[in-house]
């Protein structure tokens, strides 16, 4: 048997040692990578652009709990009210893009707001769609003392006498008051806007007789089961699982009369690409519980997950819907 000379077998196991030597180092640098790093290893903050309470602060409280205890991490709601969601959107755009901050509000702050407001905010460039987070629709409640019992006659009272009907909103510019836009739009009817803070007192003078109707995101639910409200339509592209034997407005023969509030989630730009899918992805667990669909249906919300892509196709269409409806209908916040 003839052996390998000394130096041949030295230069062969110095090659292995150099290669091994490399693939540890190799794999030592990409422990350090950014990419390759842990998270989350703090707390995660989610900022919600509404006071506590409303729907979008329940919904985002929902989804913290569920993606802390998913994460095994701290998730905080941080409530900065104010324009429609712009406040909290600035915030977030000015936080450092690393994983730990995150937007969670109606998407017409995308959609909507940079066609109502003299702002430098636009999301639509400075943060990054992480996913859908559900949605509401929108419904037609009148007042008990209203001559209609759907939305065909509620159109033709408006027809008989322009201008006499009136409509709550929760101020210019909220999704209530675009859905009524859409509807009057849609019908070709001219009724008066009456602007509230908020949805609930817009609510509450609909219920007192001072205005005709509102486009309700889902607050009226038992007002309308105690009778207290008519629900005479429901102003979205399909018929609500709460009240499914309640025809949408296009079924009652005015197609285009139809609008969700959809809600998502945004992250800083330059946040790394693998932390905004990972969050994806969390939402859409959280999304899926029993639990989550309990609690969203406590608020007339249904959890519907859009992946990154969907949720951007859906920003896409929505936003040119909705910023050709605020040029049509003349609708400016003042």
């Amino acid at each position: 048997m003839r052996f390998a000379p000394l130096s041949s077998l030295a230069r062969r196991l110095g090659r292995a040692a150099f290669s091994l030597c490399a693939l540890g180092a190799a794999s030592t640098l990409l422990a350090q990578t950014p990419s390759a790093a842990p998270w989350p290893t703090k707390t995660i903050r989610i900022v919600v652009g509404f006071a506590p309470g409303g729907s979008t602060d329940v919904m985002a409280r929902i989804l913290a709990q569920a993606i802390g205890e998913s994460l095994g991490q701290t998730v905080i709601i941080d409530n900065k009210p104010g324009a429609s969601g712009n406040i909290a959107a600035a915030d977030v755009i000015r936080a450092a893009p690393d994983g730990y901050a995150f937007l969670i509000a109606p998407t017409s702050v995308e959609t909507a707001n940079p066609s109502l407001f003299k702002s430098t905010i636009l999301p639509s460039r400075d943060l990054m769609p992480v996913g859908g987070v559900g949605k509401t629709q929108m419904y037609l409640v009148a007042k008990p003392q209203v001559e209609a019992k759907d939305a065909r006659e509620l159109v033709a009272l408006a027809k008989a006498q322009p201008g006499k009907l009136s409509y709550a909103s929760a101020g210019a510019g909220t999704p209530p008051h675009l859905a009524c836009e859409l509807f009057k739009q849609a019908t070709g009817t001219f009724i008066t806007h009456v602007p509230y803070r908020g949805a609930a007192p817009a609510l509450q003078d609909v219920m007192a007789g001072q205005a005709d109707f509102v486009c309700d995101p889902g607050i009226a639910f038992p007002h309308i089961r105690a009778g207290k409200v008519k629900l005479l339509g429901v102003v979205s592209a399909k018929r609500s699982p709460f009240f499914p034997d309640v025809p949408t407005i296009g079924e009652q023969g005015f197609p285009g009369a139809n609008m969700d509030i959809w809600f998502g989630m945004w992250a800083p730009n330059g946040t790394p690409p693998e932390l905004v899918a990972r969050m994806s992805r969390e939402l859409g667990k959280a999304l899926a519980l029993p639990a989550t669909k309990t609690r969203y249906g406590d608020l007339g919300a249904e959890p519907v997950p859009l992946s990154t892509a969907e949720f951007k196709t859906l920003l896409s269409e929505e936003g040119a819907l909705l910023s050709k409806l605020i040029k049509d209908q003349k609708i400016a916040v003042d």
